[in-house]
């Protein structure tokens, strides 16, 4: 297997024919393709040993995978990826399963975690998979105590314990570069400023945190600047540095060196309560409908299982909770997709309506 997996525009018309026949073949079965099946099904007459080639090559690209010698091929994990994001054609919702979702927000008397289990429910009924229902965001809430948990290199967790007793969990891409040790101290940072405050009402603080460090940072290198001791390069920018020129003189010189330091040390607080900001920021977004294959899955690690996942949102177009359907790698993701999808927003909509 290569360590980078292809682009389907790279695939020829006939590799990508078998490609997407093998995929469409074991989505459909659970059982490996054959080349045999194969030339039933080909747009071209091709023999069964010219097809065997192609899927050789495919295997090679780490696109297919063959669980015993003589069997035929299944698509890896990489080519499941690859069909998902290049191939999948997703079909239009039954009209059996709209009314079996519909039916589960009939009743207006229902509380929201009963609303929400009876979706549950439905969803499990109708994709004949494992349900994911996340609650709607406690969006005004003061917050108790916050933890960033890093799972993986583009992804993270960020649990919210409010004062009121409720606990959330959320996913999010952190920014580049961050690490277990600075998501604790952000999150230590942040606990000692949260008491009694909102996740709005936190990045306003981080906010006029950032703000009061520029303001020091401004004032400490005028100065230099001004004196042609020190230049700025893409001031204002999120990519700006103080450039001092002759540091090694301006060093011997005790009053210089100090504001030299101090102004290292304002750059380096400025650059972390700018990640805090960031981080706080993410929590509160999301995509449309994700879909994650295999170990893509961090949060839940289960092998050969795939999760299908959409937000909800509310009146004002902010993502308050999401809908989902956990089930085996081999799942039907043409019709799984439209039902999440019209889950999603039905969830919103009512929830909308109540508020």
């Amino acid at each position: 297997m290569n360590d980078k997996t292809p682009q389907l525009t790279e695939l020829n018309d006939r590799s990508r024919e078998v490609f997407r026949l093998v995929v469409e073949g074991y989505l459909q079965t659970g059982s490996p393709v054959g080349s045999r099946t194969l030339t039933r099904n080909m747009s071209e007459s091709l023999s069964a040993a010219t097809i065997r080639n192609v899927m050789q090559d495919l295997e090679y690209l780490g696109l297919l995978g063959s669980p015993h010698v003589s069997a035929g091929r299944i698509p890896t994990q990489s080519g499941l990826r690859m069909f998902v994001d290049g191939l999948l054609e997703v079909g239009d919702l039954n009209g059996d399963d709209r009314a079996t979702i519909d039916k589960t927000v009939t009743n207006s008397d229902l509380d929201v975690a009963s609303l929400l289990d009876r979706v549950g429910a439905a969803l499990s009924g109708v994709t004949r998979g494992a349900s994911l229902v996340l609650t709607p965001k406690h969006e005004e809430a003061s917050i108790k105590h916050i933890e960033f948990v890093s799972l993986s290199a583009d992804r993270a967790l960020v649990v919210l314990v409010f004062s009121d007793g409720h606990v959330e969990n959320r996913l999010f891409t952190p920014p580049p570069g961050q690490t277990p040790s600075s998501m604790r101290e952000a999150a230590n940072f942040v606990n000692a400023i949260a008491q009694g405050r909102t996740l709005r009402e936190l990045s306003r603080v981080m906010q006029r945190e950032i703000e009061a460090r520029r303001q020091e940072i401004d004032a400490l290198a005028a100065a230099l600047v001004e004196s042609g001791l020190a230049i700025w390069e893409n001031h204002g920018e999120s990519t700006e540095r103080l450039i001092v020129r002759g540091r090694s003189n301006l060093l011997n010189e005790s009053e210089n060196a100090g504001d030299l330091e101090r102004i290292r040390t304002l750059f380096d607080d400025l650059e972390r309560k700018q990640d805090i900001a960031q981080f706080l920021e993410l929590t509160d977004e999301g995509d449309g409908v994700r879909i994650f294959i295999g170990s893509e899955n961090k949060l839940f690690s289960l092998s050969g299982s795939s999760l299908v996942v959409s937000p909800y949102m509310n009146a004002d177009r902010k993502i308050i909770g999401a809908v989902g359907v956990i089930g085996p790698t081999r799942l039907n993701y043409g019709r799984i997709v439209p039902i999440v999808d019209y889950t999603a927003q039905l969830v919103g909509r009512v929830l909308s309506d109540r508020s």
